[in-house]
């Protein structure tokens, strides 16, 4: 009587771990590329919630800005701690402090204007253009009520 043998053979298990392999090679980077907008979406959405906390502290007091600086271009610069002494509890109840990369906002006021700002990926100030961007390292620009440099599109590492 012969005995039967059960188990794979070395080709079967090298077949099986190529086609595992292929299957990751595809799938991690729509993965990476899937985080990204992910971080991306939430930052603009984080933006917008503040913008409109601004928007009614800025209806009530008449100005956006807490100095009440006479330039209508937002270049004046507030901290993170600073707006949220500005905005919370009373508009918003937790002032969102980082982006999405863990990176703070950057928050801009005139009296008549203001700007919220996002670095990106890299958290380094780039040139703000208006339009969308397709870069993860690019800016994201909220101001006067909307996105005027934003995420469309394929976006790429």
């Amino acid at each position: 009587m012969k005995k039967k043998q059960r188990g794979f053979t070395l080709i079967e298990l090298l077949v099986v771990v190529a086609i595992i392999g292929i299957l990751a090679a595809i799938a991690i980077p729509n993965f990476l590329s899937a985080m990204g907008r992910s971080k991306q979406k939430r930052t603009m959405a984080d933006m917008r919630t503040i913008a409109t906390a601004w928007e009614a502290r800025a209806t009530e007091m008449n100005r956006y800005n807490a100095a009440g600086a006479i330039s209508t271009i937002p270049s004046s610069t507030s901290t993170p701690a600073e707006m949220s002494g500005l905005l919370s509890p009373t508009y918003i109840k937790s002032l969102p402090p980082f982006d999405g990369w863990n990176n703070e906002f950057e928050y801009r006021a005139g009296n008549l204007a203001y700007a919220i700002i996002s670095y990106g990926k890299d958290g380094k100030m780039g040139t703000i253009t208006q339009g969308p961007t397709t870069n993860f390292d690019c800016d994201i620009v909220y101001a006067e009520g909307a996105f005027l440099m934003y995420p469309d599109g394929a976006q790429t590492q």
